[in-house]
């Protein structure tokens, strides 16, 4: 069984607006100390397996909150992992107001989780969650590229990240489920719009003058 894309069809508008989402729900949970309350849209988007959500703060991780979620809309999603990743990571205090103007977003939209046997795990495409019991890990798709992983050491970080035994993933009760993500950020928008800028600008005398074409 393969997996499909998280929705490749995602427009730049579609991740503006999620990117926005986020930082909004960012906004209201740092600087206001609530959750954002305005109305978001519904089936405005295509449909995913759920999404995540990372924080940086001067290149460094400051937070990543995910929920696996078909049921929910997806705008609902991205503005609840951003508030839990800003407030409730475990591994990192609040995200006070001083650090808000900081913070990078990053979003990650995740397809359907499938069950997917060691050997067909391929590395940049696929994210894993590994799950024995109540104990469950999960990492990204671009985390065993980012630390060149072997496949082998993306599924011990993976059982790691759910407190098991490193090699818990060989075990016959484990399972190995696989997805996708579609990854976008601020910071690459600000690249985006940066390169837009600095284009040069067609010379209209010229547009104009240029009333023919040539082969040759």
């Amino acid at each position: 069984m393969s997996i499909s894309p998280a929705q490749e069809s995602y427009s730049q508008t579609h991740r503006d607006m999620l990117l926005a989402i986020a930082r909004r729900a960012l906004h209201a949970a740092v600087i206001r100390k609530t959750f954002l309350a305005e109305a978001l849209a519904d089936g405005t988007f295509p449909r995913s397996g759920g999404a995540f959500v990372t924080l940086h703060r001067r290149g460094r991780l400051r937070g990543c909150v995910g929920q696996f979620a078909m049921d929910l809309p997806l705008a609902q999603i991205v503005a609840y992992c951003a508030t839990a990743a800003a407030c409730d990571d475990p591994r990192f205090r609040a995200v006070e107001p001083r650090e808000f103007d900081e913070i990078e977003i990053e979003i990650s939209v995740v397809s359907d989780a499938i069950k997917l046997q060691p050997d067909r795990i391929e590395i940049g495409r696929h994210g894993l969650i590994v799950t024995n019991g109540v104990r469950r890990g999960v990492l990204l798709p671009h985390v065993a590229v980012r630390y060149k992983w072997t496949t082998t050491r993306f599924l011990q970080e993976t059982c790691a990240k759910a407190g098991l035994d490193r090699n818990a993933w060989a075990l016959p009760n484990t399972r190995i489920e696989a997805f996708t993500a579609e990854v976008f950020s601020e910071s690459e928008k600000r690249l985006a719009e940066n390169v837009l800028l600095k284009e040069p600008q067609p010379n209209e005398d010229a547009a104009t003058k240029r009333s023919y074409s040539s082969s040759t």
